[in-house]
């Protein structure tokens, strides 16, 4: 048997991500977008000359009001992988690992008077064949505020070559990159922040979903990964039954309202992937 296929699927991937930072990418440019709405779903095509479909970003709404292409505010823009301002804002630098292959920032910035609101979550997919896919990969989707810090908002990665997938309340920046951290890391920091935000829940509803936020986390900390993923289903249905009645769920470009039942569901969303990536992979 050859050293190569000793390598698990994985290792390939990362060997093979590495090997794309020798590509000749121009450091920080802006690409074209072409951006089409129908219904509640945005679609935005990004290009390059060389590949006109370089990447594909779909925003799907739970219900948008507003939604168009000028109020979306769409733009990209390709990033120098070795920028220390950019790594600064990823959770670690030294293991978050933005790929050659791929340097591309998706910014959503709708503009104030754009007339764009939302209830509830976006769901977002990053599409490209730019990266390819292999079971247990190490690709996310991450999301900052502009010019804030990065984490990781992932709900999925499937094939096709990638489809990176996440659930957000909000925007505005998103990098698709390799996470290289231990996973059992991830997911406190995504229970820190569930935690957080059901701190931010109008003290009437806060005991349940509190009790569902601990339950989830006992859970998870005694490796009874099943009962973890239920406590999470339990807060997410409590969340959408009690959105727009006792917990805000709405978010305008005016950035005059604080959607904490979109923030509730998308953190319950990513935190249900990486438990359940534990569960099948490992640390």
């Amino acid at each position: 048997m050859s050293q190569q296929s000793l390598l698990s699927p994985v290792t390939r991937l990362l060997c093979g991500l590495a090997l794309c930072l020798c590509l000749p990418w121009a450091s920080a440019q802006d690409l074209p977008v072409a951006v089409s709405v129908t219904g509640n779903v945005a679609t935005v095509r990004v290009g390059l000359p060389s590949q006109p479909q370089f990447a594909e970003l779909t925003l799907a709404f739970d219900d948008a009001s507003g939604l168009s292409a000028a109020s979306l505010g769409v733009s990209a823009r390709l990033v120098d992988v070795s920028d220390p301002a950019l790594l600064a804002r990823l959770p670690d630098g030294s293991v978050n690992q933005l790929q050659a292959a791929f340097p591309l920032m998706l910014t959503i910035e709708p503009p104030a008077q754009g007339g764009l609101s939302f209830r509830r979550t976006v769901h977002v997919e990053v599409h490209t064949h730019a990266l390819s896919y292999v079971a247990g990969s190490p690709l996310r989707l991450f999301k900052a505020p502009i010019d804030g810090s990065f984490r990781d908002i992932t709900d999925d990665i499937a094939p096709g070559s990638i489809r990176a997938r996440g659930t957000t309340g909000g925007f505005s920046q998103f990098l698709v990159l390799a996470d290289l951290r231990a996973t059992s890391d991830v997911v406190a920091a995504k229970f820190a922040r569930l935690q957080t935000l059901v701190s931010q829940v109008p003290l009437a509803e806060r005991g349940p979903l509190q009790m569902d936020a601990d339950s989830a986390q006992a859970a998870y900390a005694q490796g009874r990964y099943a009962d973890a993923l239920n406590a999470l289903d339990q807060l997410r249905a409590r969340v959408q039954d009690r959105a727009g009645l006792a917990i805000p769920d709405e978010w305008r470009a005016t950035r005059d309202a604080d959607n904490i039942a979109g923030e509730l569901l998308a953190s319950a969303n990513t935190l249900d992937f990486s438990i359940g990536y534990q569960r099948d992979y490992g640390h």
